[in-house]
């Protein structure tokens, strides 16, 4: 099969388009006719080398994947062959105490396709049975593929951490990112204010037509003193962070007192500085969140299959010219999430 394969960590000259042997299955696993697969700040970081991970190479990224089933083990009997399917991102164990209360994302041994084990940048990809989910059929394969990584873990951040509740005040970090997208819808979903940050006056536009009632020119604006004026001085009950070193102090000093931030990623640099004194005397929550479970991503595609979450696609590229996917996306240029299609 032809796949999207490199060697060694690096820039995206690294990504070459080849031949490589169609993936053999195990007994519960399935093999899917991948059609598209979105692109995740992820796919960056694990192809110039995340410190700790030994990533196994020959390496296939790829953690976004609509398409058909195409073959099943022998114990297989939850899909059929010729099934359309969304796949769940995460890989675990499904022996665990975690996997089997249905909190997967917390498996010692989680992993997400293309990370850790190969993934959806190829014409096939092998993964559990229990990874296939109900395509909605309301979508393209492009914008099936966009869902998966970033409703996901924007609806694990608000809901399942954060504790949303209707008609709060959100902040959303980088309103142009795949996630951020999510998250504007989420928040909207549940009734809620939604102040975004974004860069460029175009991103601006956008985010207001996803539904965000006020945006921040990150790039002019000082975060934080928006906030206040956006919010009487009260400042937000949740922020929604992802960006990391850039913005942490403004977006702990944008929260309301007893306020809650909820974090996934650190896309700017991990070292953050906080004063303990104003976590505790304005009884702050700081709240970590890694990925969601496969139940929360059954609820999103649900939403998503009757039109009240969308996911944005900025760029569709065929699998052939995924290093210039991956240029684009370092760029930081886009709104939504960038695709790769197949044939």
């Amino acid at each position: 099969m032809k796949a999207i394969v490199y060697q060694k960590h690096g820039d995206p000259s690294v990504l070459q388009y080849t031949d490589v042997p169609e993936p053999q299955l195990r007994r519960r696993e399935v093999l899917i006719r991948v059609r598209a697969c979105a692109l995740n700040h992820l796919d960056l970081w694990v192809r110039r080398g995340l410190p700790g991970f030994q990533t196994p190479f020959p390496h296939i990224p790829g953690s976004d994947v609509a398409g058909e089933v195409a073959k099943i083990g022998p114990e297989v009997s939850t899909v059929h062959v010729g099934q359309k399917v969304v796949l769940s991102p995460g890989v675990t164990c499904g022996r665990c105490p975690a996997c089997l209360t249905g909190n997967e994302n917390r498996c010692r041994d989680f992993t997400n396709l293309g990370n850790m084990v190969d993934g959806g940048c190829a014409e096939f990809v092998r993964c559990p049975d229990v990874n296939c989910l109900p395509y909605p059929e309301n979508l393209d394969w492009a914008h099936a593929a966009a869902v998966p990584l970033v409703f996901q873990t924007a609806w694990h951040m608000l809901v399942n951490r954060a504790q949303l509740q209707p008609g709060e005040d959100v902040l959303v970090l980088a309103a142009g990112s795949g996630v951020g997208t999510a998250a504007i819808q989420i928040a909207k979903f549940f009734g809620c204010r939604v102040i975004a940050t974004a860069g460029t006056d175009e991103k601006i536009a956008k985010a207001k037509q996803l539904g965000a009632d006020e945006v921040i020119h990150h790039g002019i604006m000082p975060i934080s003193k928006e906030v206040r004026r956006l919010t009487n001085n009260r400042g937000v009950d949740v922020v929604f962070e992802h960006v990391g070193e850039a913005t942490w102090s403004e977006s702990v000093k944008s929260l309301a007192t007893a306020g809650r931030l909820v974090t996934c990623g650190a896309t700017t640099g991990p070292d953050a500085k906080l004063d303990i004194r104003f976590l505790f005397s304005r009884q702050l929550s700081i709240l970590g969140s890694y990925m969601g479970t496969r139940d929360e991503l059954r609820t999103v595609l649900k939403l998503v299959a009757q039109g009240r979450l969308v996911p944005v696609v900025d760029r569709i590229w065929p699998l052939h010219e995924c290093a210039t996917a991956h240029n684009y996306l370092e760029k930081s240029k886009h709104f939504g999430k960038v695709v790769l299609t197949i044939d």
